[in-house]
């Protein structure tokens, strides 16, 4: 064991407990000798820097206590107290017990027996079997085993619970403004930690909140460096419910921080609001807690007796992501033409997601191409993970010269492109964002289905360069009061990061007019709809909200959204033009006259259907898509939607024979 400790300390350590065995043997043995002249000595050595010392101070343990568990710590590492032990006890008791160190030690006492001996209370020692209490064989627990001798790894019961921070969040830059927040948690705990099992509940707990929980991660870390202790991150969904589970695990948490000079970061970032034993065993949990706790949560969580201060981490402003994006690219950032800038006002990435992905597109720039081509992209991707769970992503490559609508609505639609564009320049350089509120870019799109709504989307995506999400609000509004408003926040929160553009399906669903407040669903109701128009007033992506039904949303929500498009039902000539464009260059068709079939009353919708439903028809009889195939799907078609069209405008599509 020796050959197996290399460093002195761990090699002190050895042999000051090999010296404090060497006396628990010699009592041993005095108390089965028969001549009982020579007395051994019953004083406990000293040093102070052992892990046995450690333990002992910290855990409030007594003399008497401390022999008990160098008692323990002997029979595994001495095989003659075994036979000691069965010297003194009679056969077969080979292990040590409560009765045997109250008989051999002068400085016993019954306190032991009792569930508040720190022995018992930490679980410093384990009972093996239903004797008495006193006479039931006994050894030192695992975790405390392999403390004393030296072992800085975690306890097992622990393992699968608390986790280390990432490595690559431990260096992870902190700006300013979250410089300042370290600063003051620094000074509330500026006396730094006693590791006492008497002192340590004396700290506040200190909680994060945000949606950057990268940079909580930090601040937490940077914390614990500050007061040379090491932090641990324990996420509140692994909690377990059952009262009794949920206390051993506290209490071996307490013992290990304690022992180890752990901080506990407890994530509550995630927790569904409807688990109700989730919350109150979370509740019990930080309230019974008696060692240093930092929360990290995105809303305040509140406490009934213990005192707790909140800080709100915020993200990285414009100009921070736009120095830190200069830090990494270096000479590269020349590369970017001006486009940095763009990059930093679009792109909510922290400091470590920057950093990756910048490293990403360097390893991925093989070929040599600029870094202007790769950067935009390696962003984009990097934001996705977090909304790919909540909400549909719309892959599409169409263009301006695919959306068939009045060009008034179409000019409408690309000054809505521009302000995306260009909201770096005007928001950051040129001064308007300097109030921080009604920047938000949002559009309401009405009209009938089928009209270009959900492609109009699509265009200005694929314009920008952007991701498309649509979000179904009908799926996302729920009975629950409050659950609403965590559905959206969830969504709002993943988009922030990419800048996405969100589509807001069946707005009026949410956006219905008010009435009068009856009671308290129509109350909540209202205040779900003003927590969506705050989310989108500030939300530095663009949400785009669609409807069929206008008249049906109240007016004071109109007047806050910054773009209106109404999309018409497509007349002949833009039936025509739809027609023309329906069909991939690939398709084989034969004898089609777009005047006839731009007689047929359809919106853009019904005629992509009719014309890929065709295209399967003539597929099947092997034959180029013609009349008699439109003229098919056509009246199956119009049959689906329960004959919304006339069928007069079919008139003339297939000449009879």
């Amino acid at each position: 064991m020796v050959a197996l400790l290399e460093s002195d300390w761990y090699q002190n350590n050895l042999n000051f407990i090999e010296t404090e065995i060497e006396r628990i043997r010699n009592i041993l043995e005095y108390s089965i000798a028969e001549d009982k002249k020579v007395s051994p000595s019953f004083y406990l050595n000293n040093w102070s820097g052992s892990s046995l010392e450690t333990l002992c101070d910290r855990l409030n343990i007594s003399n008497f206590e401390k022999d008990i568990l160098l008692l323990c710590l002997a029979v595994e590492l001495d095989p003659y107290i075994s036979s000691l032990c069965e010297a003194i006890q009679g056969k077969q008791q080979i292990y040590p017990t409560l009765s045997l160190a109250i008989s051999s030690f002068s400085n016993s006492h019954s306190r032991v027996l009792l569930p508040s001996s720190p022995l018992q209370e930490w679980e410093l020692i384990e009972f093996l079997n239903d004797f008495t209490l006193a006479r039931s064989p006994i050894r030192l627990e695992r975790r405390v085993f392999s403390y004393l001798l030296g072992e800085t790894k975690i306890d097992r019961a622990l393992l699968g619970l608390v986790e280390e921070i990432p490595s690559e969040l431990k260096n992870n830059y902190l700006p300013d403004s979250q410089l300042k927040i370290l600063s003051k948690m620094v000074n509330i705990w500026n006396e730094g930690i006693v590791w006492n099992s008497q002192n340590t509940n004396k700290k506040p707990i200190l909680q994060l909140c945000g949606n950057s929980i990268d940079s909580q991660y930090a601040i937490a870390y940077r914390l614990a460096q500050n007061l040379n202790a090491n932090l641990n991150i324990l996420s509140a969904n692994v909690l377990p419910t059952n009262p009794k589970e949920l206390e051993q695990i506290k209490r071996r948490w307490e013992r290990e921080a304690i022992l180890s000079e752990r901080i506990l970061l407890l994530d509550c970032d995630d927790i569904d609001g409807l688990d109700r034993a989730r919350e109150i065993a979370i509740s019990r949990f930080v309230e019974s807690l008696n060692v240093p706790l930092i929360i990290s949560s995105y809303e305040r969580r509140s406490t009934r007796y213990r005192p707790i201060i909140y800080f709100d981490v915020p993200s990285l402003s414009y100009a921070e992501k736009e120095s830190l994006w200069f830090e990494n690219l270096g000479e590269s950032a020349t590369q970017l033409n001006g486009q940095l800038e763009r990059v930093a006002s679009q792109f909510n990435l922290s400091p470590h997601a920057i950093e990756a992905t910048y490293y990403s597109v360097k390893a991925n720039d093989k070929n040599g191409h600029e870094l202007s081509d790769n950067l935009w992209n390696a962003c984009r991707i990097s934001a996705r993970p977090k909304l790919e769970n909540l909400a549909q992503r719309i892959e599409s490559d169409a263009t301006w010269e695919d959306l068939i609508i009045p060009e008034q609505e179409k000019d409408l639609l690309k000054d809505l492109a521009v302000q995306v564009k260009q909201k770096a320049k005007v928001y950051e350089q040129w001064g308007f964002g300097g109030k921080k509120r009604g920047l938000g870019i949002t559009a309401l799109f009405h009209g009938n289905s089928g009209t270009g709504k959900t492609m109009a989307a699509e265009v200005i995506a694929n314009t920008l360069n952007l991701d498309l999400y649509r979000i179904d609000l009908s799926s996302v509004v729920s009975k629950y009061i409050g659950e609403t408003e965590k559905n959206l926040r969830k969504i709002f929160d993943a988009a922030e990061s990419g800048g996405a553009v969100l589509l807001f399906d069946e707005a009026d669903a949410i956006f219905g007019k008010r009435t009068e407040v009856k009671d308290s669903h129509d109350r909540h109701a209202n205040i779900e709809v003003s927590y969506l128009l705050q989310r989108m007033e500030a939300y530095q992506g663009l949400a785009i909200l669609t409807t069929n039904l206008k008249q049906n949303m109240d007016g004071a929500f109109l007047r806050r959204i910054r773009f209106i498009v109404k999309f018409e039902f497509p007349d002949a000539d833009q039936r025509i033009k739809i027609w023309q464009n329906i069909f991939p260059t690939q398709t084989p068709t034969d004898g089609l006259n777009f005047e006839k079939l731009a007689k047929f009353s359809s919106t853009g919708g019904d005629i992509k259907n009719i014309a890929m439903n065709a295209a399967f028809f003539a597929a099947e009889a092997d034959e180029p898509i013609m009349m008699k195939h439109l003229l098919e799907a056509a009246k199956k078609e119009n049959a689906k939607l329960d004959y919304r069209y006339s069928d007069k405008g079919l008139e003339g599509w297939v000449e009879k024979k």
